[in-house]
């Protein structure tokens, strides 16, 4: 990737959104669905746009409010509906946009008390409380409860996002997200005539809209899945970072009701964000896994024994160390699995470990040290909501920095990802260990390997993207990647046999993974070594010559590989 000049430092003005001008697109701007780019899309976690673009404006969020009622209705699912909303400045709007539709299609709306920020986990924990023990009549989903949270994740500050998680709590499946795109899309090109509407005011007045207390239930049992007694006892000074995301209050509450040594850096809400350091881009990103947008934490890192943020949504982490800095989230994964499933008896003996096919290797040699079986899947947390509800998944995490696991006593914690637990459990495993995860990196790849990795783009027309997402492994006319022997080739996730949407070939000491992406003109080359970076770079470059041959007859060769 080419990093912006400005990556690292403070936005300046000019960058900064007009939220004013960005709320008012909102309203005023209306998407014409004959353009595929303003259409309803949902991508691995919900519909995103800007306003200004036409791609996230009051019609998408109706459109797709009226398209859930739908599935609700088809589906049997009529419990309550939790509705969590972040700090982005198209959020509010947004939540109110649905909450208008959702009344009036009568549909019981949990809104946080008190008017609240929401994180993703607290939603996911909320639905899975509510659905717990509940008796199952012969239509499954009946009196179950399901959640929408409107939010963006870490996108840039001018994005808005909304996302659907039905009885399972976790992201929605394809299946689901393209009923629902499909259906909101109709409404979009008839101009919202069957979209059920009634105003804010009395939708809030409604007898189906009621409070519920979000922060207090979260927070209340965290210690189910969190060694917080641990953490109190050791008192080892925290450092909490929100970047004026959605748990911004949680924190202080975590602190004062744990009694722990914590420090939150700020509590500011800014929809323009112009508190954040750019990203390697130069865009405003709350991506806590992001050195360049995390300097404010890490230019205080000495002053914590263990310092971390959270994304907007909360359901990324960043740990910070004094021994390593940033951890890069591959490296807390492979931490956080070894810990885990060696303090934590109670889970089931089969508990699976969940990771993505472009997450590290060194979680797979984790794994074949504990003897724990490995669940591979395509990019996306989806994938993991179920394993994580029945138990046959002990932890689910993902390359970009997003985990959840069970609690202690093996029950479902969230089945979405979680920024504030795998958070916290980086206290846990530095006040029982003496060690900072970083410490514990160093140890583990010191037995087991320490990769290398990278991630390059390239350029690549729509049909050549096409071609990507639909190539086989036949099609791969090689044996050997960068001097080993190629092992696998694969164009399914391992574990669940779901496409990938691209290719992964693997050998003894390293892989790469190829992926179009969803939004942008280009491909995705993924790629790790054992071997050091040398091998890493021969990797790269022979698996852009590996993409090419394979859509050698498309139109126009790909070309331009940025780092």
């Amino acid at each position: 990737m080419k990093i912006s000049p400005l990556a690292g430092k403070p936005a300046p003005l000019a960058l900064l959104v007009d939220v004013p001008k960005l709320v008012s697109a909102y309203y005023t701007n209306t998407p014409d669905p004959e353009f595929p780019e303003q259409r309803v899309a949902f991508g691995t976690s919900g519909h995103r746009g800007c306003s200004f673009e036409h791609s996230f404006n009051e019609a998408h969020v109706l459109a797709i409010t009226q398209a859930i009622c739908a599935y609700r209705s088809k589906q049997g699912i009529n419990g309550p509906l939790f509705l969590g909303v972040d700090t982005h400045a198209l959020s509010t709007p947004a939540c109110a946009s649905a909450l208008e539709v959702l009344a009036a299609n009568g549909v019981d709306v949990m809104l946080a008390q008190g008017d609240e920020y929401t994180p993703t986990p607290a939603v996911s924990h909320a639905i899975l409380k509510y659905n717990r023990n509940r008796n199952r009549n012969r239509n499954r989903s009946s009196g179950l409860a399901d959640g929408i949270v409107v939010t963006p994740s870490h996108n840039p500050p001018q994005d808005g996002g909304f996302k659907y998680n039905p009885p399972n709590g976790g992201a929605a499946d394809t299946d689901v997200t393209g009923w629902i795109e499909t259906a909101a899309n109709q409404h979009l090109r008839s101009a919202l005539k069957d979209v059920k509407r009634m105003p804010l005011e009395r939708a809030l007045r409604l007898a189906t809209t009621h409070r519920y207390d979000y922060l207090s239930t979260y927070v209340n049992e965290l210690e189910q899945v969190i060694d917080m007694a641990a953490i109190r006892s050791a008192g080892i000074h925290l450092g909490v970072d929100p970047l004026g995301g959605a748990g911004v209050h949680y924190w202080q509450r975590i602190g004062e009701r744990y009694r722990l040594n914590l420090s939150v850096v700020s509590e500011e809400v800014d929809p323009a964000f112009r508190f954040m350091t750019l990203d390697w881009d130069g865009r405003i990103r709350m991506d806590p896994s992001s050195s360049y947008a995390m300097q404010r934490l890490l230019g205080m890192r000495d002053r914590y024994d263990i310092a971390f943020a959270c994304d907007t949504d909360h359901d990324r982490h960043g740990i910070v160390t004094k021994s390593a800095g940033l951890l890069p989230a591959n490296h807390y994964l492979a931490v956080a699995i070894d810990y885990l499933f060696q303090q934590r008896p109670l889970w089931p003996q089969a508990a699976k470990v969940g990771k993505t096919v472009v997450s590290s290797q060194i979680i797979d040699r984790v794994c074949a040290r504990l003897q724990r079986q490995l669940y591979e899947v395509p990019a996306g947390f989806k994938w993991f909501a179920d394993g994580l509800n029945d138990g046959s998944l002990g932890f689910g995490g993902e390359e970009s920095a997003g985990a959840s696991f069970l609690r202690h006593d093996g029950a479902v914690w969230t089945s979405d990802k979680d920024g504030l637990a795998p958070a916290l459990l980086a206290a846990e495993i530095t006040a029982r260990s003496g060690r900072d995860p970083g410490e514990i990196y160093r140890k583990l790849a010191a037995g087991l390997g320490d990769p290398v990795s990278t991630r390059v783009e390239a350029s690549a027309t729509p049909a050549q993207k096409k071609m990507l997402a639909a190539l086989s492994p036949q099609q791969i006319q090689c044996s050997d990647l960068a001097g080993e022997k190629i092992q696998d080739i694969l164009s399914q996730a391992p574990g669940n046999r779901a496409a990938i949407g691209g290719v992964k070939v693997v050998t003894a000491s390293g892989w790469f993974a190829a992926r179009p992406s969803g939004t942008e003109d280009i491909y995705k080359i993924y790629a790790e070594s054992f071997l050091g970076e040398d091998h890493l770079q021969r990797i790269v470059q022979e698996a852009q010559a590996i993409v090419d041959a394979a859509l050698a007859g498309s139109p126009q060769s790909p070309s331009g590989v940025s780092t």
